[in-house]
């Protein structure tokens, strides 16, 4: 999430919103977005409603939730999703903001 809050100028710039999903209840959830100050929106979901949703995996060898970004269109399209292996299997923010220059173009 640091990553995306690093370049939430750069999403705003391409009228993109992010928006992260977490396994928190809200209390603790609300802690960690006011701790770190970010920009964008988040959603606790200890319910994994949201991550049942759109699939997202969860790995208990891994601690939990793997990673997923996901890009939805202004009309609620899904253009693009990556699922992570791991912690680490995130694309970087230029994949992202690529991606979405590809959309626009399209």
């Amino acid at each position: 999430m640091m990553q995306l809050h690093q370049d939430h100028k750069l999403f705003v710039e391409k009228d993109t919103e992010i928006v992260a999903v977490g396994p928190e209840n809200q209390v603790e959830f609300k802690k960690f977005w006011d701790e770190h100050k970010l920009d964008f929106t988040g959603i606790a979901d200890p319910e994994q409603k949201i991550l049942k949703l759109f699939d997202q995996k969860i790995s208990i060898l891994k601690l939990g939730r793997m990673p997923a970004q996901m890009l939805i269109d202004k009309s609620g399209v899904l253009r693009y999703i990556h699922y992570g292996n791991s912690m680490k299997d995130i694309p970087e923010n230029s994949e992202i903001l690529y991606i979405i220059d590809k959309i626009e173009r399209a």
